[in-house]
């Protein structure tokens, strides 16, 4: 019988292979011994059965005879055992690791904010405190319901000079300058539609300046604020020139003409002057406790702060809240003062 040389081919490692592996192994077999193929080496003498191309692994496989070629040395067949399950063949087995799955996938998927007043909030408006007791329609009435009236006008930045239940100048001024903020008629008596604004109200008042600490002219709505880091701290009713000319007696030279036009000058402007103790006669009437910041322009103390623009170019306050500006130190010599809109009250 011939001798089977050792041969390594394709993916089947095997060393010396007998006639038993060439049986079982089918196709190695043949690739080992092209020449005489498989039939070649079936023992002449045995008539053992025909083995299938599809047998069982090499390790499961009995000897089919005695007389067959020197089986395989243990050696062999432990090389072919311990290389079919290939350590490559486990690695591609192993189950796909879920450490990467991504631990903060609900933080990313969070759904947008559904709070309305988000886009107000972002462009610096500040959220007003919610309503304790709702205000009625009470007029000029003083009471308790002036109490409540007087807290909510402070609480959305109308000042007032105090929560003492008495409807005075102070609050008809505050109630003023909260109707026109909103747009309403301004006539200092808190009536229906003023009433439920009051109680609807979201956010706190606010003027058009982001930055810096200033004084706030707005002659449109004809308000003053007062603006602190970017932030409007407090609102004013206010009452500036409306742009006419005027043609009156000089207050302190009789008999002579004074000739202008009444214009509160927009810019930007600052403090550069003041008279700090009560009233002062002007040219054109009393002022009191002026801070000017253009010519003979200024921010003064004033018994009629009208719903329209009526000064001769000064910008009107009550007295009560000049005091206030003079006490808290709002407006020291420097400050900017900016004045604009108020082109409608050109043509009237």
């Amino acid at each position: 019988m011939r001798r089977i040389p050792t041969v390594t081919i394709g993916r089947c490692p095997t060393a010396v292979l007998t006639m038993v592996a060439v049986v079982a192994f089918g196709a190695c077999a043949e690739s080992l011994d092209a020449q005489s193929g498989p039939a070649a080496i079936v023992p002449q003498t045995a008539s053992a059965p025909t083995i299938a191309l599809t047998a069982p692994p090499l390790v499961t496989v009995a000897p089919p005879s005695t007389t067959a070629a020197t089986p395989p040395s243990t050696a062999a067949v432990t090389s072919v055992v311990t290389e079919a399950p290939s350590t490559q063949a486990v690695e591609t087995t192993v189950a796909p690791t879920t450490s990467a799955a991504p631990t903060t996938q609900p933080a990313t998927t969070q759904p947008p904010s559904t709070d309305p007043l988000a886009p107000f909030l972002e462009l610096g408006y500040e959220k007003a405190p919610a309503v304790t007791q709702p205000i009625g329609a009470i007029g000029k009435n003083s009471g308790q319901a002036t109490r409540v009236l007087q807290q909510r006008l402070l609480d959305l930045g109308f000042w007032v000079n105090g929560v003492d239940g008495e409807f005075g100048h102070t609050t008809t001024q505050g109630v003023m300058a909260f109707q026109k903020y909103n747009s309403l008629p301004a006539t200092g008596s808190v009536d229906e539609a003023t009433a439920a604004a009051l109680n609807g109200a979201m956010l706190k008042g606010k003027g058009t300046a982001t930055e810096g600490d200033l004084i706030e002219v707005d002659k449109t709505k004809q308000l003053l604020h007062v603006v602190k880091g970017g932030k409007t701290l407090w609102t004013l009713n206010a009452s500036t020139g409306n742009g006419k000319e005027y043609e009156e007696e000089d207050q302190n030279t009789p008999g002579e003409i004074i000739r202008g036009v009444s214009l509160t000058p927009n810019g930007m402007h600052k403090v550069n002057r003041e008279r700090p103790e009560g009233w002062w006669e002007g040219d054109l009437g009393k002022i009191y406790r002026p801070k000017y910041f253009v010519g003979g322009v200024a921010v003064h103390g004033s018994g009629s702060i009208p719903a329209y623009p009526a000064s001769h170019g000064c910008v009107r306050v009550s007295t009560s809240a000049m005091d206030w500006i003079w006490d808290s130190n709002l407006m020291p010599i420097g400050t900017p003062v900016w004045v604009h809109g108020g082109e409608n009250w050109l043509t009237q």
